[in-house]
């Protein structure tokens, strides 16, 4: 038995490597990305100070075919924006006890423009680092008396994907300092862990083989910009949790939850990654 499973532990190890050994380079394509022929994205920048494993960052619109690429650039054609309409709608909405709406406190969306662009951030009242979802399910139910949303659930994804609308073309920048840099160095390290039987890491697809084709798929850098993202693959909005529980899981390992501490630390760290690229959400990736 012993032997079986070690053997069986080689073979999956070498087929992992095997992989990375046949990807071919194909490099990020050099389009620019302008949305409605007015928003003018930031795709490729410096890399920020603190990012030691890059020069320049690329956001994943630039790995996706021209297809793709071309769905992204005027929301008639961008089915994530169905979704988006429909959280405009709940935004005006009255909830809970309190018979307020979104739009009771923040009167017009628009108004949380930017605001996306700096989570997840450091909450001094609630002494933690909060993602944009936290903060929405905070305000439901302690300003709106409302139920909270499932973490990673359809209401919440569509209220985080109108939020990141309207944030769109704003530059990335999340504050790793002061009381969130613990939270930060956690996610680091969790980003260079390997973990499942395959013994990966965050860092060994999206830092030392991206631009890579591995089978039919190119590596990109794993840049958050662009989340909520409407994947062509399961044809609906994914939310930036759900992505790397499934990244985890692709490792052949037992994954972290949606809204876990691990999940938050390893957010603030990969978002910090994309610090001067754009907001691009809901973006479309395959």
């Amino acid at each position: 038995m012993t032997r079986t499973t070690v053997t069986g532990g080689r073979l999956i190890m070498a087929a992992a490597a095997s992989v990375f050994a046949l990807a071919a380079y194909a490099g990020p394509d050099e389009d620019e990305l302008v949305v409605n022929d007015e928003i003018e994205m930031v795709t490729k920048t410096d890399a920020p100070a603190h990012l030691d494993g890059l020069d320049t960052i690329y956001s994943g619109w630039r790995f996706r075919s021209d297809e793709t690429q071309a769905v992204q650039t005027d929301d008639f054609d961008n089915p994530a924006m169905l979704w988006v309409e429909q959280a405009g709608e709940v935004w005006k909405t009255a909830e809970g006890s309190e018979g307020k709406s979104c739009a009771s406190c923040h009167n017009d969306v628009d108004s949380m423009a930017g605001v996306r662009a700096v989570y997840p951030k450091w909450n001094e009242a609630a002494g933690e680092v909060r993602t944009i979802e936290m903060q929405i399910n905070d305000c439901r139910e302690n300003r709106m008396g409302a139920e909270p949303w499932k973490y990673a659930g359809g209401d919440m994804t569509n209220m985080s994907a109108l939020l990141a609308s309207v944030s769109r073309g704003m530059p990335v920048n999340v504050a790793i300092d002061g009381p969130a840099q613990s939270t930060w160095e956690k996610g680091k390290e969790i980003y260079y862990t390997r973990y499942g039987q395959l013994e990966l890491s965050c860092a060994n697809c999206h830092e030392d083989n991206w631009g890579n084709m591995i089978r039919a798929d190119h590596l990109s850098q794993g840049q958050i910009n662009g989340f909520p993202t409407y994947r062509l693959k399961n044809t609906k909005l994914n939310a930036v949790h759900s992505r790397f529980k499934g990244c985890i899981r692709d490792t052949r390992a037992h994954t972290f939850s949606p809204g876990s501490p691990e999940f938050v630390a390893l957010e603030l760290y990969v978002a910090s990654r994309g610090n001067g690229l754009s907001v691009e959400g809901p973006s479309v990736r395959n």
